[in-house]
């Protein structure tokens, strides 16, 4: 496979640290991320996010298309700036928490692109107890040492769904369909 320099460069970085290993495993860093989104709402566009997640990549030294990612959401941590919709985001018409408290994200794919270190990324989003595949426009941001000898990552993730695609039909007409997602990534080197 050929890669883009910068990629190679930073993709080398890791090889040599370890020159036999075929993959390196990286941990979110919640405290330096965050999962936020966007949907419209009559006229402009309501913002939030969401506080507890986790999760795991794991990097291919030898050939990034074969990486991966899993990602969990605790979705009762929303947060809109607005308890009062927090709650009521909660309840059995929109996310149901009480039956399915958990997101999840499972990678199935990596796709290089034509720009320097961005990659598409193909997974099952399961929301609702409803499995549908989205793709992640990814750019990894940077890798390199962090405080105390760590090594980090940095990416950054978009996307946009159909939120109906998963049951998510309250609200309309007044709160849109299409939910703008945008993930910034620091994980940490295991």
């Amino acid at each position: 496979m050929k890669y883009r320099p910068a990629l190679s460069a930073a993709l080398g970085l890791l090889v040599a640290g370890a020159a036999s290993a075929q993959e390196d495993t990286y941990v979110i860093d919640t405290s330096h991320s965050s999962v936020n989104f966007s949907i419209r709402h009559f006229v402009a566009k309501t913002t939030g996010t969401f506080k507890d997640f986790e999760g795991t990549i794991a990097i291919n030294t030898e050939d990034v298309t074969k990486s991966s990612v899993e990602a969990t959401i605790q979705v009762p941590s929303i947060d809109t700036a607005s308890v009062k919709r927090d709650k009521h985001l909660n309840k059995d018409d929109y996310f149901d928490t009480q039956k399915f408290p958990v997101m999840t994200f499972k990678s199935t794919k990596w796709e290089t692109t034509d720009k320097d270190d961005e990659f598409l990324v193909t997974g099952d989003l399961t929301m609702l107890g409803v499995s549908k595949p989205v793709t992640l426009e990814v750019e990894l941001l940077g890798m390199g040492p962090g405080r105390g000898g760590a090594q980090l990552a940095g990416w950054e993730a978009t996307t946009e769904i159909d939120r109906t695609e998963w049951g998510l039909t309250s609200g309309a007409p007044a709160v849109g369909n299409e939910v703008e997602i945008e993930i910034n990534i620091e994980a940490v080197k295991q």
